[in-house]
C-alpha cells in the first residue's frame, strides 16, 4: 500500500517524533492532513479484483514510502484516539527531557565535585548533603553545585527550544561515533576486570524492587523500533524482511546482554550508580580504579553530556511541536506571543523543575518508561494493528493475499499484549506504594 507521508512527522536517528517544518506552516500542515485522512486509502479507479492495471495484488500491502506513527495516528484513529495518542507522547516527551536535563547536570557535578571526606571508604558513595568543594572558599552542597548545573544547562540549551534544528545529520554522525567508541570502552574495561578476577558484582537471581527500572528500561530498548519506518521503506526486495529483523535485534540483544551482564558483575550493587558511565570514575584507592587512564576516566565521565546534549534540543522541539498539534483549532492560528513563547516556555519549564528537584535518574527512568512508556510500547502499537487491520479488511475485502503479513496475526496477541501492559503498570505501582518512593 502506497501512502503519502506527512512531512510534519520526520523520524530522526535519535528515535523520536520530529516536526522538521517550520512553525508557520504548522497550522496549514495540520488543515492538509485532516484533509488526507477523510480520503480513502485506494482510489476510486481500483476494479472488482481490487487491483490496479498493471498491480499485484501483493503491492497494496508492500510499503514504499516512510509512515511515521504521527501519520499513522491521524490515518487509522479517530479524533479522541488522535488526541489520546499525542497526550501520551507529550507525557513521554516530558519524561524523557527530564531525564536528560538530570543526568547531565548529575554528570557535570560528579567530575567537577572533587571533596571526599576522609570517613568514607573509597567504595561508597558521597553523599548529596557533603561539599562539593573542601576548604572555606567556596561552601556548596554537592546537591546545590547539581542545581547550579541544571541552571546552566537550561540556560545553554533552553533556548534552542524558541527555534528550530535543521541539518543535525553530521552531528548525530558524530554522536554515534562516541557511543560506540564508549560502548565498546565500557565493555572491555569490565571484562578486563573480571578476567583479573576483581569482580565485585553477585547479583541475585530475581529482585522485585527492580521491576519500575526493568520496565523503563524496556521502553528505552525499544526505542530502537523506531527506526523501522526509515529502514524498510529503502529495502527493494522486502521476501525476507522477518529475517533480516530477526538477526538485527538478535545482534541488539547480545550487545545489550553483554553490556549489561559485564556490568552487574563487574560492579557491587551496594555503590552501583545509576548512571552507568560514572561506575568508571577514579577512585581514591588507585588499585581500585577501573581504569588508571585519565582521558578514559573523563571520556566516559562527560559520555552522556556530549550525547544527550545534543539530543536534548530536537527532542524539546519535538514536543514544542507536538504540543502544537495537541491544542490545534482549525482555522484559528496562535497569535505570535503564544506560538513563539508560550509553547516553548511550557515545554522547557516542567523538565527542568523535576530536575531541580530530584538527581534520582532511575526514578525518573523507572516513572517515564513504566507508565509513558507502556502507552508508546504496548497500547499505541496494538491500537494502530488493530485499526488498520479493520480499515483494510473493510476496503480490500479478505480475499487480497498479503505475503507481509506477520507471525502474530491472530486477534490473541492484542488481547496478551494488552493484558502484559496492565500487569506491568500495576506491578510496578504496587512497588512505588510499597517502596514509597
Amino acid at each position: 500500500m502506497k501512502v503519502v507521508v506527512n512531512p510534519s512527522h520526520a523520524l530522526t536517528d535519535s528515535g523520536q517524533l520530529f516536526d522538521d517544518d517550520d512553525d508557520d506552516g504548522c497550522e496549514d500542515n495540520d488543515e492538509v492532513a485532516d484533509e488526507e485522512e477523510s480520503k480513502p486509502l485506494l482510489s476510486p479507479h481500483v476494479d472488482e479484483g481490487g487491483a490496479k492495471p498493471n498491480q499485484t495484488k501483493a503491492d497494496f500491502y508492500d510499503i514504499t514510502e516512510r509512515v511515521e506513527m504521527g501519520k499513522m495516528a491521524s490515518m487509522f484513529f479517530h479524533r479522541i484516539g488522535v488526541l489520546a495518542f499525542y497526550v501520551i507522547i507529550a507525557i513521554y516527551l516530558y519524561g524523557d527531557l527530564a531525564i536528560y536535563a538530570a543526568a547531565v547536570p548529575k554528570s557535570m557535578r560528579d567530575v567537577a565535585c572533587v571533596y571526599r571526606p576522609a570517613n568514607l571508604s573509597c567504595n561508597a558513595t558521597v553523599p548529596d548533603d557533603e561539599l562539593c568543594w573542601g576548604g572555606n572558599t567556596w561552601k556548596i552542597s554537592r546537591m546545590n553545585a547539581y542545581r547550579v548545573f541544571v541552571a546552566a544547562f537550561a540556560v545553554l540549551l533552553g533556548p534552542f527550544t524558541f527555534f528550530n534544528v535543521q541539518k543535525t545529520m553530521l552531528l548525530q554522525i558524530v554522536t554515534t561515533g562516541f557511543r560506540w567508541l564508549a560502548f565498546g570502552m565500557m565493555i572491555v574495561l569490565a571484562i578486563i576486570r573480571l578476567a583479573e578476577g576483581k569482580g565485585e558484582g553477585h547479583p541475585v537471581i530475581a529482585d522485585f524492587s527492580g521491576l519500575p527500572n526493568l520496565f523503563g528500561v524496556c521502553v528505552y530498548s525499544f526505542m530502537c523500533h523506531h527506526s523501522l519506518p526509515s529502514l524498510v521503506a529503502p529495502i527493494r526486495d522486502k521476501s525476507r524482511l522477518t529475517l533480516l529483523f530477526a538477526s538485527d535485534y538478535s545482534l541488539i540483544l547480545c550487545f545489550y546482554a553483554l553490556l549489561s551482564f559485564t556490568g552487574i558483575y563487574c560492579f557491587s550493587g551496594n555503590h552501583f550508580e545509576d548512571l552507568y558511565t560514572l561506575n568508571f570514575q577514579a577512585s581514591c584507592d588507585p588499585k581500585d580504579s577501573v581504569t588508571n587512564v585519565v582521558f578514559i576516566q573523563y571520556f566516559l565521565a562527560l559520555f552522556p553530556v556530549f550525547t544527550l546534549s545534543t539530543s536534548f534540543p530536537i527532542i524539546a522541539i519535538t514536543l514544542r511541536n507536538n504540543l502544537k498539534t495537541l491544542c490545534h483549532r482549525p482555522r484559528r492560528p496562535y497569535p505570535w506571543a503564544v506560538d513563539k513563547l508560550v509553547f516553548p516556555l511550557v515545554t522547557i519549564l516542567p523538565p527542568i523543575v523535576v530536575a531541580l528537584v530530584t538527581d534520582n535518574v532511575g526514578f525518573l527512568v523507572s516513572i517515564t518508561g513504566s507508565y509513558a512508556g507502556a502507552g508508546i510500547q504496548y497500547v499505541i502499537p496494538v491500537c494502530l494493528a488493530y485499526y488498520s487491520r479493520k480499515q483494510m479488511s473493510n476496503t480490500l475485502g479478505p480475499h487480497i493475499a498479503n505475503k507481509h503479513k506477520s507471525p502474530f496475526k491472530h486477534p490473541i496477541w492484542f488481547i496478551l499484549v494488552l493484558l502484559w501492559a496492565g500487569l506491568c503498570i500495576a506491578f510496578v505501582t504496587v512497588n512505588h506504594v510499597i517502596t514509597r518512593q
